[in-house]
């Protein structure tokens, strides 16, 4: 009778067990979808073109890794600290996505304008770091969303599911980035030329948006 009740409570056990494994599961699953759907790879894809296309094949690679790596890291250090810093400097989210909206309406002009964000007047510049990996990638929508997922953390397993879907994210993030570089081969330098420019009003129409939904919210309030 001992054992039975020793058998009953393991089952149980690893049937708890099941469900908070396959809700984690669920939950990475939520997290990675949600992350992949703001960050967006396919529309930075043209960006990311416009903007490595005087580079070297190695330093496209190297860009679009480092682009992914400082996404990564941006999101992460606002992910855990995030809300403790805006509260402290008095920033809302919303000031934070309208200053990002600023920035990336500043790199869209130079798009449109044909200045060479690398070339001579550049040339210590790293593109991946901005605007690419912050504000495109790492913009306030992908900060607030995290922010977010991780309020909802309540056990051990889904802090790690969260871990595993925003590095799951980056790494899609810098294997697109990589792969996109082929099509510079095929497209020359007018192609090129074509694709900064409708990258840039690409660009300019996000920093538009950016710039309208936070005055809207602050109009609001």
């Amino acid at each position: 009778m001992g054992a039975a009740r020793i058998s009953g409570k393991s089952t149980k056990g690893s049937y708890a067990m099941n469900i908070a494994e396959a809700s984690a599961l669920t939950f990475s699953i939520q997290a990675f979808v949600t992350l992949l759907v703001i960050l967006d790879p396919p529309g930075a894809t043209p960006i990311f073109l416009s903007l490595v296309a005087e580079k070297s094949k190695r330093e496209r690679i190297q860009h679009a890794w480092q682009a992914a790596l400082v996404s990564l890291t941006v999101i992460a250090f606002f992910s855990i600290f995030g809300r403790f810093i805006l509260e402290y400097m008095h920033v809302s989210i919303e000031a934070l996505q309208a200053a990002g909206g600023l920035l990336l309406l500043y790199v869209a002009l130079e798009l449109l304008t044909g200045r060479d964000m690398g070339g001579s007047e550049g040339t210590d510049k790293n593109i991946a770091l901005v605007p690419l990996g912050t504000p495109l990638l790492a913009g306030p929508g992908a900060i607030v969303a995290t922010m977010i997922f991780v309020q909802q953390v309540d056990s051990r397993e889904m802090g790690f599911a969260l871990v595993a879907a925003v590095i799951a994210v980056h790494i899609a993030i810098a294997l697109v980035l990589m792969a996109s570089t082929t099509i510079l081969k095929v497209i020359k330098e007018t192609g090129v030329t074509l694709v900064a420019r409708i990258a840039g009003l690409l660009l300019a129409a996000i920093a538009v948006q950016m710039l309208v939904d936070a005055i809207r919210v602050f109009v609001a309030a």
